[in-house]
C-alpha cells in the first residue's frame, strides 16, 4: 500500500497478476484506442430517464455532517457500477469512471467523508491528473462537488498549495470535452471555482437545492463581516446567531448563483442521472478548441 497510499505512485492494487490484468482489462474498456476515436459505447438495461428518490435525502440536513460521495454516484451511474482509480490515495477527492446512458464518462467528485471533502495537494494532483487523461481520450467529465475550500495550514502553504491548485484550475480550464458539474451541497470560495465552475468553461452546471454557493459558510463570513458590529451589542451571541440564520436564509442556496447564470438549473436530486444524460447528448458533438499555440504552460 506504500505507494497505493502514500506517494499515489501507483492507481490500483491487485492481489495477483490475473486480477491486474482483469483491471487493465476493465480501464481499456472506458477508453478509446487512440485519441482520434470515441470512448467506446456499452448498451445497458438501465433506463436513461430513471429517477431515484433515494437521492433526495442523500445529503443531511445540517451542513457539518459527513456523508459518502460515493453513494451519489453509484445510485446515478450506468448499472451502479463506478471503476474507482487511485481509491486508496488523498481519498478527500473521488475519481473514476463510469457510464451513463452506455457513454463512458469521467468522474471527479469531492469526497465529504474525509477531511470534509476540502481540496490539498495531494487531490489537487490527482484530480488535475484524471482530467487530462480524460481529455486526451475525449471522454466528457462530470464532476460532483461538495467542497468547503482548500486546506488551510503552514504546512500547505510552504508546500505550494496555490501552485498545486491552480494545476486542477488549468487541467478543467484547459479540457476540451464535454464537462458537466452537480454542486450537491458545499461550493466556497476559491475551490467553487476550481471544481468545474461556470467561471471556467464548464458547458452545464447543475445545483441541487441544498447547494450553497458563496465565498465562504455563514459561521465565517458573519465572523468577518458583522466582528465589530457584534462587539458593540449587549447580547453578541444571541445577535450573532440571529446573523447567521439571516445570511444563511439568503445566501445558503442555489438560486442567486443562478439569477447571474452561473447555474443553468437547480434540480430535484432524485432527477440527476435523466439530467446528466440528457445534457451529455446535447453536448454530443461539442467541438470546442483551445487557442493556437505551441503548448500551454501548466503550473508544474
Amino acid at each position: 500500500m506504500t505507494h497505493n497510499a502514500k506517494s499515489g505512485v501507483a492507481h490500483f492494487a491487485a492481489d495477483s497478476d490475473e486480477h491486474a490484468l482483469r483491471l487493465t482489462r476493465e480501464l481499456l474498456s472506458f477508453v478509446p484506442s487512440n485519441n482520434m476515436d470515441d470512448p467506446p459505447f456499452v448498451s445497458t438495461a438501465d433506463p436513461a430517464d430513471r429517477a431515484d428518490v433515494a437521492l433526495n435525502s442523500m445529503v443531511p440536513e445540517s451542513s457539518n455532517q459527513p456523508y459518502d460521495i460515493r453513494d451519489i454516484i453509484n445510485n446515478v451511474v450506468d448499472d451502479g457500477y463506478f471503476f474507482e482509480v487511485q481509491e486508496h490515495y488523498a481519498q478527500n477527492i473521488v475519481i473514476g469512471f463510469a457510464r451513463l446512458g452506455g457513454f463512458s464518462v469521467g468522474i471527479v467528485a469531492n469526497q465529504p467523508a474525509f477531511l470534509a471533502g476540502v481540496l490539498d495537494i495531494d487531490a489537487s494532483v490527482k484530480a488535475a491528473r484524471f482530467v487530462r487523461f480524460c481529455d486526451c481520450f475525449n471522454i466528457p467529465l462530470i464532476t460532483f462537488e461538495d467542497v468547503p475550500g482548500f486546506l488551510p495550514g503552514v504546512n500547505q502553504e510552504h508546500l505550494g498549495i496555490i501552485r498545486h491548485g491552480a494545476k486542477l484550475l488549468y487541467a478543467f480550464a484547459e479540457a476540451t470535452v464535454p464537462k458537466i458539474t452537480v454542486i450537491t451541497r458545499k461550493a466556497y470560495g476559491g475551490a467553487y471555482c476550481v471544481m468545474a465552475s461556470k467561471h471556467i468553461r464548464t458547458d452545464i452546471n447543475f445545483a441541487w437545492p441544498t447547494a450553497e454557493i458563496a465565498v465562504m459558510g455563514a459561521e465565517g463570513a458573519v465572523g468577518v463581516l458583522y466582528r465589530k458590529e457584534l462587539a458593540d451589542t449587549t447580547n453578541p451571541e444571541e445577535n450573532r446567531q440571529r446573523i447567521v440564520n439571516e445570511f444563511s436564509e439568503k445566501f445558503a442556496n442555489p438560486y442567486i448563483a443562478a439569477e447571474h447564470g452561473f447555474i443553468d438549473e437547480v434540480i430535484e436530486p432524485a432527477q440527476t442521472r435523466p439530467k446528466l444524460i440528457r445534457a451529455l447528448s446535447l453536448l454530443q458533438n461539442k467541438v470546442d478548441t483551445n487557442p493556437p499555440k505551441k503548448h500551454g504552460n501548466i503550473p508544474l
